[in-house]
């Protein structure tokens, strides 16, 4: 060994580490191992040096079926490429070992409508991967998210009312049992998403299933799309003629997407919430405009309470504002 793996690798899994490196490298390349992140899950992301060029380790639990399924969707990524390439993957050791992109500020790299085109030929890109395991139920999961925000209880009145309402008018006329389905990432926020100077690359797999093509169209977009010129734009890349059809229900599901992260930080929020804290539980007056500032310098951070607090009311008031909109209730018709 070049180094010592038992002062970065977990003592149990040295044996099957030092294996995986001898067969992706050859033996005695790897010269260097450092811990990136112990992940939301139980994984680990190491940056691993062999013969001078960088890779990604991700050191999972071995042999399970969500890993074997998780895996199976990452070899169909990198073989279409638009996940970085696979150096080594074994679900019974739970490793993948993959490149390492040095990723570039996507915003600075491409903008305008740029930006939009690479993004829309990136998720086209996904949705022609051949697949055919579906996940869950997505109205069903969406229920399920408010009905955890509504227990939750961390904030009330009428802004989260008129959300909820909201969504009520969507779920009553939204085709959810729509046959046409794709392979899907379904986690399309910009830590997935990277850049190395040319071209994107999309990366953690483990929610991916067959699903409605509009939710990775509709998060995307919510987080890179902000001009009505960028959206003809992104939009006409990925369907070519835009039929007024597609565009409502584009518009419908970003406001579902923009929903779920709403609910989904606030119940983090809830969950997080120190014991000597009282909750500000108005939702009326933030707004991302003064929120998205805050996190981008480090003055909020999405890993604590407040953060998560802050960002779930600015996503429900840029839903509201949205659902007050015309458009909406245009949409709406178009899905009838």
């Amino acid at each position: 060994m070049s180094f010592n793996y038992a002062a970065v690798f977990p003592a149990e899994r040295l044996a099957i580490v030092s294996a995986a490196f001898d067969k992706a490298f050859g033996k005695g390349l790897v010269s260097e191992a450092t811990l990136l992140t112990g992940g939301l899950s139980s994984a680990a992301v190491y940056k691993v040096i062999a013969d001078n060029r960088a890779y990604v380790m991700k050191l999972d639990a071995p042999g399970n079926h969500s890993t074997t399924a998780s895996y199976e969707r990452l070899r169909l990524a990198a073989g279409a490429g638009i996940a970085p390439a696979l150096r080594y993957c074994s679900p019974e050791e739970g490793i993948t070992i993959s490149e390492f992109i040095a990723s570039k500020p996507i915003r600075s790299t491409f903008t305008g409508d740029v930006l939009a085109e690479k993004l829309a030929t990136a998720i086209k890109q996904t949705h022609a991967i051949p697949y055919t395991t579906p996940g869950e139920d997505m109205k069903h999961a969406v229920d399920n998210i408010v009905a955890g925000f509504r227990s939750s209880q961390i904030v009330t009145g009428p802004v989260p009312e008129e959300c909820l309402a909201g969504y009520e008018k969507i779920k009553a006329v939204y085709p959810w049992h729509d046959t046409d389905k794709v392979f899907s990432h379904n986690d399309l926020n910009p830590t997935n998403i990277l850049c190395d100077g040319a071209g994107i690359w999309i990366i953690d797999w483990d929610t991916a299933f067959l699903n409605d093509r509009y939710v990775d169209l509709a998060s995307v977009a919510n987080f890179f799309i902000h001009s009505p010129e960028q959206e003809a734009v992104f939009l006409k890349t990925y369907f070519g003629e835009v039929s007024a059809y597609q565009a409502a229900r584009f518009f419908i599901m970003r406001q579902v997407s923009r929903m779920i992260y709403s609910l989904m930080m606030l119940q983090l929020a809830a969950k997080n919430k120190p014991a000597d804290v009282e909750v500000d539980a108005e939702v009326a007056g933030v707004y991302l405009k003064d929120v998205g500032p805050m996190l981008g310098s480090g003055r909020l951070s999405l890993a604590g309470y407040e953060g998560q607090l802050m960002y779930g009311k600015a996503l429900m008031n840029e839903v509201v504002g949205e659902m007050r909109r015309e458009r909406f209730e245009e949409a709406l018709g178009r899905m009838g």
